[in-house]
């Protein structure tokens, strides 16, 4: 699981030195709220809506994003710790307009439908830690095979092209043996701040999407680079080994938790940099 425990130090030392400001981080408390993220360049209409999605273990509540025409690569979000909310909404939204079907997904679905935070990314992480330690391999698993089958059977989603998975914070590792779990289907993978990428027991996320047929794209937050500096390398002699193509980069500057614009250390500049090399990323891979 990622380092949720470093979230406060990590917006007061940025906040000190002058990296991002307290209204920078976005967070109106209460509503969960997410600062108005850019309009994707060409957006193209969408329809949205919320969806349940059968799994082994229940009914997922999730959100569904797509062009309101025309098939489009179908993406299979995983939010961060604090789970589907209006900031992942908008993500998945801003995706759909630059031409994919997005599924996002409340990850802790077992437990409670979202919002799973009260506070968005500002609420405390005594108070949803439990809902991320009730989550494991088997069900990262199962849920990737679940979502992944329920894109493949939606209009929208063109059959005939790779789906990609993304993931922030504890949903790396989980975009990661999303991968592993429907190896044929994805063609992309993206982690963003990813905690428990690399571990060191054989059923590590790394080694399992290293069995995959995807390109990666692995971007690291410099504190949590700062934690575990010989990641970035394993990461890179992994997939190089592996002949997977993987774009991994520290992103100086930034906190764990960067890239969400609900997030206590939102870095809108690095943010932006990274939504850009995810674009890049399906661009290739999903063609």
């Amino acid at each position: 699981m990622c380092d949720q425990d470093h979230f406060e130090e990590d917006r007061q030392q940025y906040e000190a030195l002058g990296l991002v400001t307290r209204k920078q981080f976005g967070v109106l408390l209460g509503a969960g709220m997410a600062m108005m993220l850019p309009r994707a360049a060409n957006a193209v209409a969408v329809t949205e809506s919320d969806v349940n999605v059968t799994t082994p273990d229940g009914s997922a509540d999730c959100y569904f994003a797509h062009p309101a025409s025309g098939t489009a690569p179908g993406v299979l979000m995983w939010p961060d710790i604090f789970g589907l909310r209006p900031a992942f909404r908008q993500m998945g939204k801003r995706l759909a307009e630059s031409g994919y079907a997005v599924l996002v997904v409340n990850p802790f679905y077992r437990v409670k439908k979202a919002p799973t935070a009260e506070a968005g990314g500002a609420t405390p992480i005594d108070q949803v830690r439990p809902l991320a330690q009730g989550l494991n391999e088997t069900t990262h698993m199962t849920d990737a095979k679940a979502f992944i089958g329920w894109l493949d059977r939606q209009s929208p989603v063109a059959k005939n092209r790779k789906i990609g998975t993304q993931g922030y914070c504890m949903g790396g590792p989980i975009a990661f043996r999303t991968a592993a779990a429907v190896p044929d289907r994805i063609g992309a993978v993206a982690s963003f701040h990813g905690g428990g990428l690399v571990t060191n027991m054989p059923n590590s996320p790394h080694l399992q999407a290293a069995k995959s047929k995807a390109q990666f794209l692995i971007a690291i937050a410099a504190n949590d680079d700062a934690r575990a500096p010989k990641d970035k390398d394993v990461l890179k002699e992994t997939f190089a080994k592996a002949n997977l193509p993987a774009e991994i980069e520290v992103y100086t500057g930034s906190a764990h938790g960067w890239c969400p614009p609900d997030s206590q250390v939102y870095n809108e500049p690095m943010a932006e940099k990274a939504w850009s090399r995810l674009l890049a990323l399906y661009g290739r891979a999903l063609a």
